[in-house]
């Protein structure tokens, strides 16, 4: 059964946000062009990674002699983005992405796909049955510009949760935090 690609190739906007409260939160990775937009759902560490992956690509391309691919050290402020989702109808959840880059149209290029289905030991079948899904993935091509603005909305949306415990490091919740510290 052939892939249902979800295709960007120069994006309108390109962002992660969330819906829910911290603690609670979804993460959503939402991609438009004109009236079409693609919302699939992450882990917080996954949004996490990925800008912290794409900060890397574009700093080892600033290193590039000359900067040939005009590579910002920093986010360009006509591309901040600090609005708030579009209408989030959730696509799939996030399993497996990849990160790349491609020199002939100077983007960053990210897939990603669902979680895997989990067939049934007893007959090989998927799990619901003859509604089997066609397989899907999202693939987006950023400029660098808009990839260094995705990057720093990422990092700023993933730090707007719960504060960290400066003993244990896990989050403290709103209603308190038993520290997991063992005693010194």
């Amino acid at each position: 059964m052939p892939t249902r690609v979800h295709e960007f190739a120069w994006p309108d906007r390109v962002v992660v946000g969330t819906i829910g409260l911290p603690g609670a939160r979804t993460f959503y990775l939402q991609v438009r062009a004109g009236t079409q937009i693609v919302s699939i759902a992450m882990e917080k560490q996954q949004s996490a990674l990925l800008a912290d992956k794409i900060d890397e690509i574009l700093d080892q391309l600033l290193t590039v002699e000359g900067n040939p691919h005009s590579v910002p050290t920093s986010t360009p402020i006509e591309l901040v983005d600090n609005d708030q989702l579009e209408a989030v109808q959730e696509q799939f959840r996030t399993g497996a992405m990849s990160l790349g880059w491609d020199p002939t149209t100077a983007q960053v290029v990210i897939e990603a796909y669902p979680i895997a289905e989990v067939d049934d030991d007893e007959n090989n079948e998927p799990l619901d049955g003859d509604d089997a899904e066609v397989p899907e993935m999202l693939l987006v091509r950023m400029p660098v510009g808009t990839a260094r603005a995705f990057a720093k909305r990422t990092r700023e949306v993933v730090g707007a949760g719960r504060p960290a415990c400066p003993l244990c490091g896990y989050p403290v919740d709103a209603d308190g935090h038993v520290c997991t510290r063992p005693e010194d």
